[in-house]
């Protein structure tokens, strides 16, 4: 367990891993805390779970999952800690986005509103920032790197 944890938080202290971590956290932190907390225009954790489970069809595990990751997950990648254990769960939950609700609508983002939802090249640009994570680590300013050290 101990490797385990070892191998989690060991990273290549370079400073452009640490952008990729910043801008995965906080591009995916306003969405967290629209479905937990209600900010940023959001409806907040009850609302959510039920748009979630109800419309999307999700089961309650999944749905809470979703929302966790989000949260969470964002600020853990802000902060540099366990940046890989939050970049696998990030990965997972856009590839279940792209195949769930994106891949029928092909590549392309909805940008003039004439397709009936959203493409996966956002989704795409996600799983990217976060396998560059999964690989590298937490990169120069993080928990993760504080912590192996020692």
């Amino acid at each position: 367990m101990k490797k385990l944890v070892t191998q989690l938080l060991k990273t290549n202290l370079n400073i452009g891993f640490s952008i990729a971590r910043w801008t995965l956290g906080f591009i995916i932190f306003p969405h967290g805390a629209q479905k937990l907390l209600g900010l940023f225009g959001g409806y907040g954790y009850s609302a959510t779970m039920e748009s979630l489970t109800t419309q999307m069809g999700l089961p309650n595990i999944i749905a809470f999952l979703v929302i966790m990751i989000e949260f969470f997950g964002s600020i853990s990648l802000i902060l540099g800690f366990f940046s890989r254990f939050w970049a696998i769960t990030i990965m997972g939950m856009f590839t279940g986005i792209i195949i769930t609700a994106q891949l029928e609508h092909g590549f392309f983002m909805n940008w003039f509103g004439n397709q009936a939802g959203e493409g996966y090249e956002y989704s795409l640009l996600i799983i990217g920032l976060a396998f560059s994570i999964l690989v590298n680590g937490s990169g120069k300013w993080s928990i993760d790197g504080l912590i192996s050290k020692k």
